[in-house]
């Protein structure tokens, strides 16, 4: 979810479900050691419970990386070791990590001493030619056996050559069954199940199977799926709001974000998919694209941009 789940993203999931854990986008060590970090950590207190993703491979950064996080007062540091891209196999972390289940363990040892909140990975089943189910026991196992408890796992391998990051999302099969066996040979492990998942039926079938189950590009480009969340999936009826109203809540974060000197498209671009499914859907998408862009662009875009919803 590169350039995707940023603090104006996650405000407005914030809206949709109280209960869903959130995720910031993957932010290397070196961007948050030598780059603006105030930044990358920057969160708003009604994200809660949120939880910040990390690339890297050095154990001392790590541990330094994690340190900020839990300092800044997120709820849980995930290390990604899935992420295909070049650009992550050139900095030597992401997906191309899984070839090295040691030092993915001693990245988790160092910052787990680092710090109290929970220390998470993020997976594929497999790299390139490294895919036989027992090389991923023998990854789960070592990293596990450093403490770690709670693996988000993508029932896809990665190419690391010859595919995009586009492509890996959608090429390699999904091989649920992989997941499910995990959970099987690993019960005392947390598995959350990652990739493809499209619906909350989905999700509520394989929540028998599996701990929990993550959503990523299906809830960015319809995130209303988060609106039945808290009650489908946590027995919590008292949040559901309709689109309308989440417009509402939005309006007044817009304005501070404005004031700050935060551009419209900024924040308007992760509202498109709102009314996805919904009449005017089309309208909405285009009167934001077309003016939320334009110098001195306000929340009035937003607010008429609703006309279009109002069939």
């Amino acid at each position: 979810m590169l350039d995707w789940t940023d603090q104006h993203c996650r405000y407005f999931y914030r809206l949709l479900s109280k209960r869903a854990l959130l995720y910031t986008e993957m932010v290397t060590t070196g961007a948050l050691i030598h780059g603006d970090h105030k930044r990358f950590l920057a969160f708003d207190n009604s994200e809660h419970p949120v939880a910040f993703q990390l690339g890297g491979s050095n154990p001392r950064e790590l541990a330094l990386c994690a340190k900020m996080v839990a300092d800044a007062g997120y709820d849980e540091v995930n290390l990604n070791v899935g992420c295909p891209s070049d650009r992550v196999q050139n900095g030597r972390f992401g997906a191309c990590l899984m070839a090295e289940p040691q030092l993915v363990a001693d990245g988790i040892a160092a910052m787990q001493q680092a710090v109290s909140i929970p220390v998470t990975v993020k997976s594929r089943i497999g790299i390139d030619d490294k895919d036989s189910y027992e090389e991923l026991v023998d990854f789960i196992s070592t990293v596990a056996n450093v403490g770690c408890q709670t693996f988000i796992v993508h029932a896809r391998k990665a190419w690391l050559s010859g595919l995009s990051p586009k492509q890996n999302r959608d090429v390699p099969p999904l091989r649920y069954d992989v997941v499910y066996q995990l959970k099987k040979d690993f019960p005392q492990l947390v598995f959350i199940l990652n990739g493809g998942l499209t619906t909350l039926e989905q999700a509520e079938e394989n929540l028998s199977l599996v701990d929990g189950v993550m959503l990523g590009r299906e809830v960015y480009h319809n995130p209303y799926i988060l609106a039945d969340v808290d009650s489908r999936l946590f027995a919590d009826d008292l949040n559901r709001v309709t689109r309308e109203e989440v417009v509402e809540l939005l309006i007044p974060y817009i304005q501070t974000q404005l004031q700050a000197g935060v551009r419209l498209n900024s924040i308007s671009r992760h509202v498109l998919g709102l009314f996805h499914g919904a009449p005017g859907a089309r309208g909405w998408r285009r009167y934001i694209s077309e003016h939320a862009h334009k110098p001195g662009a306000d929340e009035n875009v937003i607010l008429e941009a609703l006309r279009f919803t109002a069939q």
